[in-house]
């Protein structure tokens, strides 16, 4: 069976925390759910310090596959309920899909 349905895949980087944020706005706006994978950021306002010791930069990346339709609406959904446009509080960006392989339920 062969999926028609073109994709694209919306990276999200937040502070831990903020991922079911970044879930919640996305299902708003369409998407079916997510992926978090935990990480550590190594940008340049990372190396904050709480009495002489280093915080350790937790950070929440949301994998959201997405209909290339809807990407726009979910992304702007993302970045209002995130506020990723104030410094500090996450990035996100979109990347093409090729393949796809699972989920051509959605046709």
């Amino acid at each position: 069976m062969k999926c028609d349905i073109k994709f694209e895949l919306i990276v999200t980087i937040v502070n831990k925390g903020f991922s079911c944020d970044v879930i919640d706005a996305a299902k708003k706006a369409g998407a079916e759910g997510g992926t978090i994978i935990h990480g550590r950021g190594t940008g340049i306002n990372e190396n904050a310090k709480l009495l002489g010791i280093p915080i350790e930069p937790e950070k929440e990346i949301i994998l959201t596959l997405i209909d290339q339709e809807k990407s726009s609406k979910v992304l702007k959904s993302i970045t209002d309920a995130v506020g990723l446009n104030t410094p500090g509080k996450g990035i996100a960006f979109v990347l093409e899909v090729d393949k796809v392989a699972g989920i051509c339920h959605l046709e």
